[in-house]
């Protein structure tokens, strides 16, 4: 079995692997003029990698021995890793219900309409704040989860 050093190394470079993925994830969408099904889809297939090199360490390494550890910094870095994913849930409950408002429109597939988003539907403002809201949360509380992650790993296996 690989040592404890050799997992947290790995876990390490993946988490840290996933950040050039929601970078160039969220350039898509602040560089796209329009909206398109395919600009979302395109967006999408560097977003989820993104989530499943960092999730997979969490879920596989750091949720079971969070319990054996929790002291200090590591308290930290658990509830800000904890608050990025409740605020990207958060992002997924206005990203879920503007999809289908938008579909339903057809403004993925004719993005030419002149048509104001926040007509679409009542709620439509409230669900883009959620989304907005949600994503910068997420990448606010992972980056600081991040370097506190960063910090814990040098601390414990290249210094300690």
């Amino acid at each position: 079995m690989a040592s404890e050093s050799t997992i947290a190394t790995i876990a390490a470079l993946m988490v840290t692997a996933s950040l050039p993925f929601y970078l160039y994830g969220a350039w898509i969408m602040i560089d796209a003029e329009v909206v398109t099904w395919d600009v979302l889809v395109y967006h999408l297939w560097f977003i989820v990698p993104g989530l499943i090199l960092n999730t997979i360490p969490v879920v596989a390494w750091m949720l079971p021995r969070l319990l054996d550890q929790l002291s200090g910094v590591l308290v930290v870095h658990a509830i800000l890793g904890l608050q990025a994913y409740a605020l990207l849930a958060f992002a997924l409950t206005g990203i879920v219900r503007i999809l289908q408002v938008k579909r339903e429109a057809d403004l993925y597939e004719d993005p030419t309409q002149d048509v104001d988003l926040n007509d679409l539907h009542p709620n439509m403002g409230a669900w883009r704040g959620r989304l907005r809201v949600g994503v910068f949360g997420y990448v606010i509380f992972w980056f600081l989860a991040w370097l506190l992650g960063l910090y814990q790993f040098v601390g414990r296996y290249v210094l300690g």
